[in-house]
């Protein structure tokens, strides 16, 4: 039996893989193989995948490389997977733009910036895995201070938190398009 190329093995641990994975975690799992070697048979990779318009494509998301289905084909595969994407409430969405913008961040500080309690909604958050504790904040009565995690930039399609898109990029979004005013037409009497 012929030993398997380091690009099909690389594919393979892709593929089994739960979570992205970094060009050091690979290093790990291949002991055998140099860091630069992986990185360039990641780069074959996507593009061998690009080259031939694959119906999966390498993306490098979350500090690390995952495999996915091309977005253009989710009518075709909706077909197959009848569940319906995750979805979020307002106040969630809210909570968790608060804490990947601002974090690490403490609940004290989220309910200042909402106005509203966010005790059910970090919950929901941190068993959603979208979020995590990341310690106590060092003041009088040490309140736990919240963050990101690795499964919110996977679901966001981030390579990291400065891919966020910036205010004014948001602000860009609420611009009402200026179109052209055109002028009345006279309308001829007896017209109706």
């Amino acid at each position: 039996m012929a030993t398997p190329s380091l690009n099909a093995i690389i594919e393979a641990l892709l593929f089994v893989a739960d979570a992205s994975l970094t060009v050091d975690r690979l290093s790990e799992l291949l002991p055998e193989y140099d860091r630069a070697t992986i990185r360039i048979v990641l780069q074959e990779l996507r593009d061998d995948y690009e080259a031939r318009q694959a119906g999966i494509h390498l993306v490098e998301v979350a500090g690390g490389w995952q495999l996915r289905t091309r977005p253009e084909l989710m009518p075709f595969l909706s077909r197959l997977v009848k569940g319906k994407p995750p979805r979020f409430s307002p106040s969630a969405m809210e909570t968790l733009a608060i804490v990947a913008y601002r974090q690490p961040i403490t609940r004290q500080e989220v309910e200042y910036l909402r106005g509203v309690d966010t005790g059910a909604v970090l919950k929901s958050l941190l068993e959603k895995r979208l979020i995590r504790i990341l310690g106590k904040k060092d003041i009088p009565g040490r309140p736990i201070i919240y963050g990101t995690t690795r499964d919110f930039l996977e679901i966001f399609n981030l390579n990291d938190l400065k891919g966020l898109p910036t205010l004014r990029e948001m602000q860009a979004l609420d611009e009402v398009p200026i179109y052209e005013v055109q002028e009345e037409l006279p309308l001829k009497a007896g017209n109706p």
